[in-house]
C-alpha cells in the first residue's frame, strides 16, 4: 500500500478489489461476491473479506466498473400478472438481493401474453439492462434475449430456449404429494383443476396428479381434469375469472362423486373455494380441498387451507444471485436449479365421509 501511496505524490490511492482479495486470501470473484451479496460464498470467508475492505477502506468503484463494462446497473423482471401474490413476493426477493448489489429493477407485467413479453424483452434491451429475469410465457422473449447475448435466468417456467440458467420449483414432486395426502386420507375420486398445462408448471403438476394416482392403482378419467387458461388480459376478472369459475362449477356437476379436489395453483384454488362455499359444501366433510401454493387468504378462511409451500421469495433471490454470477463470468456452460416445495397439512383435507 506504501507504493501505492507514493505513485500518488503521498495521497492514498483507491484499494482496488484486486487488492482486498490479495490480503484476504481469495480470488478476485469470490471477493466480489462477498462484498456484493450476491453469489455463494461461506460466512467464514465473507467476513474475512468484509473486515479486510473495513480495514483497507475499500470502496467500490461504480462509474469506473460501468465505463468498463459499458454496464447500466439496470436489471430487467418479467412476470405474468402481479395481481397474483406469488409474483409479487418474486419480485420482492429478486428486488432485496439487486438492490443490495448497487442494481436497480425495472419491472413489466406481460399479462401472460407473449407479444407483450417480447415487447418487454425488446424495451429491456433498448435501455442496455445488465441481465433479465422472466417468468416465460413462451419462447420469443427468451429467444430475443439470448439472440442479444442478454444473461437471462428463466423464473418459475421454462421456455425450452437454450442459452439461459432456470430457477424453478419441483411441481412434479409437490403435486403428487398433495395428491397422495388425499389417497392416504382415504379419496379414490379426486378431481383435479390444472391453469395451462401448455407451460411447464402445469404439465408438471398434472403429471405429479397421474403418477399419485398410477402408484396407489386408482384409474385416470378425462372427466375429473379441468384444464383452464388463466392468462388474464385487460378485461381481468370479468373476462378469464369469470370464464374459468363457470368451468369450475361444471367440473363439480359432472364429478358429483368426487369426495376432493386438488386445485394446481393458487388461483385456481381460490375459484375452487369461492365455488364450494356458494353451493353449501362442508369443507372438509363433504368435499377436501388442497392447493398448490400456499398464499395468506389460505390461512385466514374456516377451515385453513392444506397446501403445498413454495419458497418463493428465495427462488427470487436464487435467481438473482445466479443472474449477478453470470453477468460477472459471462457465457458459459448453463445452470437449472430445483427447489423443493413443502406440503403444509391444514383443516381442509380428511377423511371422506361414509356412506
Amino acid at each position: 500500500m506504501g507504493n501505492a501511496r507514493a505513485r500518488n505524490g503521498g495521497k492514498r490511492a483507491r484499494v482496488t478489489l484486486h487488492e482486498v482479495a490479495e490480503e484476504a486470501g481469495t480470488s478476485r470473484s469470490t471477493a466480489s461476491r462477498a462484498l456484493g451479496g450476491h453469489g455463494y460464498v461461506a460466512e467464514h470467508i465473507r467476513q474475512r473479506v468484509q473486515e479486510v475492505a473495513d480495514r483497507l477502506g475499500y470502496v467500490p468503484d461504480v462509474s469506473a466498473r460501468t465505463l468498463k463494462g459499458r454496464s447500466s446497473r439496470v436489471v430487467g423482471l418479467l412476470v405474468s400478472d402481479l395481481r397474483n401474490p406469488f409474483y409479487a413476493q418474486l419480485a420482492a426477493g429478486v428486488e432485496q438481493t439487486l438492490s443490495a448489489a448497487g442494481y436497480q429493477v425495472v419491472l413489466v407485467d406481460d399479462h401472460g401474453s407473449e407479444e407483450r413479453a417480447a415487447d418487454g424483452a425488446r424495451a429491456f434491451l433498448a435501455m442496455r439492462a445488465d441481465g433479465v429475469l422472466l417468468a416465460p410465457v413462451g419462447r420469443p422473449a427468451t429467444e430475443v434475449l439470448v439472440e442479444h447475448g442478454t444473461p437471462v435466468v428463466e423464473v418459475d417456467r421454462r421456455s425450452g430456449v437454450r442459452g439461459c440458467d432456470a430457477v424453478a420449483i419441483d411441481s412434479e414432486s409437490g403435486s403428487r404429494e398433495a395428491v397422495e395426502h388425499l389417497l392416504e386420507l382415504g379419496h379414490r375420486d379426486i378431481a383435479v383443476v390444472v391453469d395451462e398445462t401448455k407451460w411447464a408448471t402445469g404439465k408438471d403438476r398434472l403429471k405429479g396428479y397421474r403418477a399419485a394416482l398410477r402408484h396407489a392403482g386408482v384409474p385416470y378419467s378425462r372427466q375429473r381434469v379441468l384444464d383452464l387458461d388463466l392468462s388474464l388480459g385487460p378485461a381481468g376478472p370479468d373476462g378469464g375469472e369469470r370464464d374459468a369459475a363457470h368451468a369450475v362449477a361444471a367440473l363439480l356437476d359432472a364429478n358429483p362423486g368426487a369426495t376432493a379436489l386438488f386445485a394446481a395453483n393458487n388461483v385456481v384454488a381460490e375459484l375452487v373455494w369461492q365455488e364450494l362455499k356458494r353451493r353449501g359444501c362442508s369443507v372438509p366433510g363433504d368435499r377436501s380441498l388442497v392447493s398448490f401454493d400456499d398464499q395468506t387468504w389460505m390461512h385466514m378462511v374456516e377451515p385453513q387451507l392444506t397446501a403445498v409451500r413454495q419458497p418463493v421469495y428465495d427462488m427470487g433471490r436464487r435467481a438473482a444471485g445466479m443472474l449477478l454470477e453470470r453477468v460477472e463470468r459471462g457465457p458459459g456452460r448453463t445452470e437449472t436449479h430445483i427447489l423443493q416445495p413443502e406440503l403444509m397439512v391444514r383443516g381442509s383435507t380428511a377423511a371422506p365421509r361414509q356412506g
